[in-house]
């Protein structure tokens, strides 16, 4: 498993880079793309939506499943990234440089995790 020593995480599989002026990028990791398999379709949000953290944002289709994204922030979508919604593939083949949104006025960042707790806990999943 890849991870950005950079970028903070979610237990339900989100990165997030912290951009200066209060805003960040979202997007999924390397474990997530790794068990969605390969991802055929995103539907993203539109810029101006409201994130609220821990309430789904978009969702990814992928020959596996469909599976929601979690925001793991708060705030308002800034842009969103029409490379992922025209080939979804990227989220597999460079999952830390595709990301799915900017949001702004972002909040409720205290819960991210670091990539050395993400790294921990990705291994207690994959145990069971």
């Amino acid at each position: 498993m890849k991870l950005n020593n950079d970028y903070k995480y979610t237990k339900s599989h989100e990165w997030v880079e912290m951009l200066d002026g209060g805003q960040c990028k979202i997007g999924i990791s390397d474990y997530a793309q790794h068990e969605l398999g390969d991802i055929v379709f995103v539907n993203l949000p539109s810029e101006g939506d409201a994130v609220e953290k821990g309430k789904p944002f978009a969702d990814i289709e992928s020959v596996k499943a469909v599976a929601e994204l979690y925001s793991p922030v708060s705030g308002t979508v800034c842009a969103v990234n029409n490379a992922v919604s025209d080939e979804p593939g990227l989220l597999n083949s460079e999952p830390y440089a595709s990301w799915i949104i900017t949001a702004g006025d972002v909040t409720e960042t205290n819960e991210l995790l670091t990539p050395e707790e993400y790294e921990e806990y990705c291994k207690i999943a994959s145990e069971h």
